[in-house]
């Protein structure tokens, strides 16, 4: 486990933003050595050179998210979106399935579902999620964290309910991977994408996939999906990997180089010091923002932070250098590893000016 000082030093040799950076939940900030790898793989590029190493990023990558995931690494794919996973596992429905979901979650974890037409979509409250699961539920489709305010499901709960009424689950972990402890062995499906928490560029998205892949058809790989990808250039591919890398997508090898460097920090600190450092940062500015009175939507317990009604005030906020959202009229405040107890104090001053 990391001490205090070595987890500041660590950060701090990473991390130089310009701006009070409270924005996380569009774009993680990249660590130094993130840069310098991606540096080193456009130079390849442009000299020439052999790209094996870029070719190693990507596995390096896969077991990284993995053990972040508690899987085995057979069981994590990469492709280019939550989006296209979405959409894979939406292809292998029958039609007049139902898929419960989150009202107003992200677009990408819904929309594959309703463009399918033929599936019967369900939306309730997150808060109800887990007691809608209800017989003839196929799939139950939500954000771990709700990237519009932060809210947290309750994937216990959620998780009890599915396997009692014997449906599917797929958890959406963007805006949860990198600070909140994540189980993904407890799910059929889950996704994150690497441009967030997770410190990353963008590029990819990962898929967590059951042993026995859950049913879905690697509709869009191409010859990565091969068992021997480097034979599986030409032609259809004669044996699709036995692994989940059947439903990797051409790999964005430049995001893999920066990439691992990235969850490589994220080991080092440790998940639960990341976890106890942005949620400690949070709670300063929700008590910051009952001094000044205002009330944050509820979300115990969560990194994001959004108070209604001040949403507007972000391009006032840039303009002091202070990074935020605006979400449908909420202030959308962010908090992960590179953020300071100053950050918040800076932002609450603003805020009350």
């Amino acid at each position: 486990m990391e001490t205090t000082e070595t987890f500041e030093s660590l950060v701090r040799a990473e991390f130089a933003p310009k701006s009070t950076y409270l924005n996380t939940a569009s774009n993680g900030l990249l660590p130094a050595r993130t840069v310098a790898a991606l540096h080193e793989a456009a130079l390849l590029r442009a000299e020439g050179r052999p790209l094996t190493s870029l070719y190693e990023d990507v596995e390096a990558t896969r077991a990284a998210y993995a053990r972040l995931a508690g899987v085995p690494a057979t069981r994590v794919a990469v492709g280019a979106s939550v989006a296209a996973h979405s959409g894979v596992i939406a292809a292998s429905l029958p039609a007049g399935a139902e898929v419960l979901t989150a009202e107003d979650d992200f677009t990408s974890v819904l929309n594959p579902f309703h463009v399918r037409g033929d599936l019967k979509v369900r939306a309730v409250p997150l808060e109800r999620i887990a007691e809608s699961v209800r017989p003839g539920t196929a799939l139950v489709a939500v954000s771990a964290a709700q990237s519009a305010d932060g809210r947290l499901a309750d994937l216990p709960a959620l998780r009890e309910a599915a396997r009692e009424h014997g449906a599917r689950t797929y958890v959406d972990f963007s805006q949860s991977a990198g600070w909140l402890p994540m189980d993904a062995d407890g799910y059929d499906f889950s996704a994150a994408v690497s441009f967030k928490w997770l410190l990353g560029p963008h590029g990819t998205a990962f898929l967590v996939v059951p042993e026995d892949f859950g049913g879905l058809t690697p509709l869009l790989a191409g010859w990565v999906a091969g068992e021997q990808p480097w034979d599986s250039c030409y032609g259809p591919v004669t044996e699709l990997a036995h692994s989940a890398r059947r439903f990797d997508l051409t790999h964005a090898l430049f995001t893999f180089a920066g990439l691992r460097r990235s969850l490589d920090l994220i080991e080092e600190l440790g998940v639960a010091a990341v976890h106890a450092h942005d949620v400690a940062l949070a709670d300063r500015f929700r008590a910051g923002l009952a001094a000044l009175g205002h009330a944050p939507l509820p979300a115990p317990g969560s990194a994001i932070v959004s108070v209604p009604g001040l949403g507007g005030r972000q391009p006032e906020l840039s303009r002091a250098g202070i990074e935020v959202s605006n979400r449908a009229g909420n202030l959308r405040a962010a908090f992960h590893l590179y953020n300071t107890a100053e950050d918040v104090d800076r932002l609450l001053d603003v805020l009350g000016g």
